[in-house]
């Protein structure tokens, strides 16, 4: 059994619950989903150059949200993430929005996410620079995630941070020997 089918199978019961809180994003996610290689689909046609077989198959979504077509590019892109890790320490720093904030973030989406990734890197590199145990350029990957697991609105960023930092006047890597990358109470002060 796949999410689309549980989606199909509860759909109308999910939307008498949730339709208030659903966005027109999530409602071309849904639709998209339940479309995703199903009859009513765009098919593909193909056929044998040795032989007379034909197959018509119905085409996927490719909605990024969709656990059918996007499972293959996830696994592709972790594998790729993974090959680029340092033989360090990581750490793993999260900056959330505020709950006086997550309106903006339903009805201006792309300006808040973009806004938090700049705000979230630029505090992370001062911080490095700094720091006395690093005192030099950090590099991170950062995830953005719009919901919590209830599916409740809460963009927050994952940033992974290597446990040291790159010192471009000596042509150094300092590793961080400490517990904690940054005091959490300075970073979460300076974010607001």
């Amino acid at each position: 059994m796949t999410f689309s089918d549980i989606l199909r199978t509860h759909f109308d019961a999910f939307v008498a619950q949730y339709s208030t809180q659903l966005t027109p994003a999530m409602h071309q996610a849904i639709a998209a989903m339940l479309r995703c290689r199903t009859e009513t689909a765009q098919r593909s046609h193909w056929q044998c150059n040795e032989c007379v077989t034909q197959l018509d198959c119905p085409l996927s979504c490719g909605h990024r949200n969709c656990p059918q077509c996007l499972h293959n590019t996830t696994a592709d892109w972790l594998a790729k993430q993974q090959n680029k890790l340092l033989p360090v320490h990581y750490y793993m720093v999260t900056f959330t929005v505020p709950y006086e904030l997550r309106g903006i973030a339903q009805h201006h989406p792309n300006t808040l996410y973009r806004a938090m990734f700049a705000v979230a890197a630029d505090v992370l590199k001062s911080f490095a620079c700094r720091a006395k145990q690093l005192q030099g350029e950090i590099g991170f990957t950062g995830v953005l995630h719009t919901h919590n697991r209830r599916r409740d609105l809460h963009p927050h960023i994952h940033f992974i941070v290597p446990a040291g930092a790159f010192n471009k006047a000596t042509k150094q890597w300092r590793k961080s020997r400490t517990r904690y990358l940054f005091n959490a109470f300075n970073l979460a002060t300076v974010w607001r």
